[in-house]
């Protein structure tokens, strides 16, 4: 059995999927699959997990599975974490149990010829000679709660980099980390660097990182910074659907 956190954490994706993933017409009469998954996600028992899951995968749109059942689940989790109800360790711990989850599900949604929506996808990294990555580590954690595709750089990321992998993967966003103020000047190369390409236009591009504000993120001419990974989350989700309205 997982630490308290993480039991804790657990069960509330337990409940979650319990109130989501089981109502109307999805699994109806499935109730010894309710129980079997609850237990299954508060012991951390990952064998009865995958036993679970892999039952209840032949009676249902994977589609639906993902949607309705473990993408709100995570999400509700994210929320939480965004409350500070719970903490890094116990996100972090239910969002892994919903990805192993996932795993299971993705061959049967691509048989399908299904796609799960998604709200946008972002090449991520920290800037180059900058080797931090605990800061970006947890806004993309509370990115994929909220349906982000995101292509993690890792750190060191030189300019090219990032705008060869955004170019690559047809992104909507470009983040960037920079933990100390020897760094940070780097999120204004890679924005020029999108000027000289003639992109910059192309791609919503995020900065943050310990000294990063407003100011400075005005003055580069990114689009958003936040001092929060809730805060950068709701600001990705905005930009994305101003941009898509055409605002």
């Amino acid at each position: 059995m997982y630490a308290v956190d993480s039991y804790n954490a657990l069960k509330l994706v337990a409940t979650a999927i319990k109130n989501i993933l089981y109502k109307g017409r999805l699994f109806d009469g499935y109730t010894g699959g309710i129980k079997k998954m609850s237990e299954a996600f508060e012991e951390g028992n990952t064998d009865a997990l995958t036993s679970v899951i892999n039952s209840i995968i032949n009676e249902a749109d994977p589609l639906e599975i993902i949607q309705k059942g473990m993408m709100p689940g995570l999400k509700h989790v994210g929320d939480l974490f965004g409350k500070g109800e719970i903490f890094l360790p116990e996100m972090l711990m239910a969002a892994e149990a919903l990805q192993d989850s996932m795993m299971l599900v993705e061959p049967k949604l691509t048989a399908s010829g299904k796609k799960v929506e998604k709200s946008g996808t972002v090449v991520f990294g920290t800037v180059m000679t900058d080797i931090h990555e605990i800061v970006k580590n947890i806004v993309i954690t509370l990115m994929r709660t909220h349906r982000f595709e995101i292509r993690d750089l890792d750190a060191n990321v030189s300019p090219t980099e990032f705008v060869e992998r955004a170019e690559a993967t047809g992104a909507d966003i470009i983040a960037m980390s920079a933990l100390m103020t020897t760094t940070m000047t780097y999120q204004k190369d890679v924005i020029d660097y999108l000027k000289e390409k003639g992109l910059r236009d192309k791609y919503i591009v995020l900065v943050g990182g310990g000294p990063v504000n407003a100011e400075w993120t005005e003055q580069i001419g990114a689009d958003g910074t936040s001092d929060s990974a809730v805060g950068a989350v709701d600001i990705a989700e905005r930009l994305i659907a101003n941009k898509r309205g055409g605002k």
